[in-house]
């Protein structure tokens, strides 16, 4: 498996896999009004341009010549980073790739000491995975997000271990 920088001609091929990844996950855990409104506000190509140019890198694995998800992690301050995005396409969920996927793009920040990330309360599955490869969590936060919604989500952190 590889890991690649993804550049903004990469926007369309995300943005397909986002809405598909969506679609098929989220309806059960926040509706499927919230899920149209989210993918049109952040899933588009042009709105995924705008967050590689505002400073999220985004990560493709690869794999057999396939893409098997998407990340994005921004440097907030030395040392700190959020993961904006951690996605593995439907039907390669499950196989032990997400902890290797995510190794690999942690390795991507070889200055780290936190790692924060946010997860829908409900996404048990996820905060279960995050739970797994070393993230506690933080704090519980409700972010308004427009259109009358509210992301209900648990702030996760990782911290590197001090040696």
């Amino acid at each position: 498996m590889t890991l690649r920088l993804a550049t903004e001609a990469d926007a369309g091929l995300i943005s397909e896999m986002a809405h598909r990844i969506w679609r098929a996950h989220y309806p059960s855990v926040i509706g499927s009004e919230q899920v149209e409104y989210m993918l049109n506000l952040n899933y588009t190509p042009e709105a995924l341009v705008k967050q590689m140019q505002a400073g999220q890198q985004f990560f493709l694995p690869e794999w057999e010549n396939q893409v098997l998800g998407y990340a994005a992690v921004s440097k907030q301050e030395p040392g700190k980073y959020f993961l904006h995005k951690f996605y593995i396409d439907n039907g390669r969920r499950g196989a032990g790739m997400g902890k290797i996927i995510l190794e690999r793009v942690l390795a991507q920040c070889p200055d780290m000491t936190e790692m924060r990330l946010t997860v829908n309360r409900q996404n048990f599955k996820s905060i279960n995975f995050y739970f797994k490869v070393g993230f506690v969590i933080e704090s519980c936060i409700d972010i308004p997000i427009g259109g009358g919604y509210e992301m209900n989500d648990f702030q996760m952190v990782f911290r590197t271990p001090v040696v």
